[in-house]
């Protein structure tokens, strides 16, 4: 096992849950792959994204069905200005890949938003710290492990 998705499973095993790390040989870099891979809906992808909110990182817990709108994103947590962040900050504020980052194991504390959305789904999936390992997860587990606040990141329609 890839010393990254060792460290995810350490973390899930000191906060009691007892989800597998699962290494996939097929990628799991985007919603859509992971989702084929394990044969579930893209909702229930739990992806892990980097932004950077006036120039800070930030980690975005959002369902692999939505986009994140940056503007409504920044109007909840009083940012002024949220953008992606290239390959070089994702690894930098997390020590993991795009494609592969994972709710927590980061090797530093990094502020994390989880959209409500994931609420929906009864299990999730998210990156275990590399482009090809997940672990399944409840909302309320994940939300718990990782401290994140709860935001809406994609309007709907209505």
């Amino acid at each position: 096992m890839h010393p990254s998705s060792a460290r995810i499973m350490d973390l899930l095993g000191a906060h009691g849950l007892h989800s597998q790390v699962r290494t996939l040989t097929d990628s799991t870099r985007t919603a859509a792959e992971a989702a084929a891979a394990l044969d579930c809906e893209v909702g229930a992808i739990a992806s892990s994204l980097v932004f950077l909110a006036d120039g800070a990182p930030i980690l975005v817990l959002t369902s692999g069905s939505h986009r994140v709108d940056t503007d409504l994103l920044a109007r909840q947590i009083g940012a002024t200005v949220i953008s992606r962040a290239d390959a070089a900050t994702v690894r930098g504020a997390t020590g993991q890949p795009i494609g592969g980052v994972a709710p927590v194991g980061h090797t530093r504390p990094i502020p994390t938003y989880i959209d409500v959305e994931l609420k929906k789904h009864g299990e999730l999936w998210a990156a275990a710290g590399t482009p090809h390992s997940v672990f399944e997860i409840a909302y309320e587990d994940l939300l718990s492990l990782t401290g994140a606040t709860e935001v809406s990141v994609e309007l709907t329609a209505g």
